[in-house]
């Protein structure tokens, strides 16, 4: 989990992944744009942004890529995963994946948000706790039932144990 607030300013430059895209073709163009920017010196003019302009598929690309100052609630859960809770600073090393495609991502700067006390977390942390367990035993039901059942041409990835884990 993230701290409530915790805000990040932050570029990228996306690579969509679209129907009939060639995803590998379209990674090796990600990866390469991350090493140029990574290792731009800085001597002449934005490098990060004059890439963000000529090949984010982003209209935040006309921008140089500038997202501004977002919280993990304005992004996909994918995307906040790899950028906050962090303290990483500038170009990220790695490639971030989301449902729209690859990032190269830049983080400018971070504002750390604040811990809740746990007695204002309690409840949901109950509530999650519990829906947690339901998932995990309904889950170990399905594959009880599973290794019970007679399919022929389908594996079900059933078992015969009570405790599948």
């Amino acid at each position: 989990r993230f701290a409530a607030g915790e805000r990040v300013r932050v570029r990228h430059i996306l690579f969509a992944v679209t129907p009939g895209v060639d995803v590998v073709a379209l990674r090796k163009r990600a990866e390469g744009t991350l090493v140029d920017v990574r290792c731009h010196d800085g001597t002449a003019g934005d490098g990060f942004a004059d890439a963000a302009r000529a090949l984010s598929n982003c209209p935040s690309g006309a921008e140089g890529g500038d997202l501004g100052w977002v919280e993990a609630k304005d992004c996909a859960p994918e995307f906040a995963r790899e950028i906050f809770g962090k303290a990483e600073v500038g170009v990220l090393p790695r490639l971030v994946h989301s449902r729209f495609g690859l990032h190269v991502v830049e983080v400018q700067a971070r504002e750390p948000g604040v811990v809740p006390e746990f007695a204002a977390v309690r409840g949901a942390v109950a509530v999650a706790l519990r829906q947690q367990g339901f998932v995990t035993a309904l889950r170990q039901y399905l594959q009880l039932l599973a290794g019970a059942a007679i399919v022929e041409g389908v594996d079900l990835e059933g078992t015969n144990q009570p405790l599948v884990q």
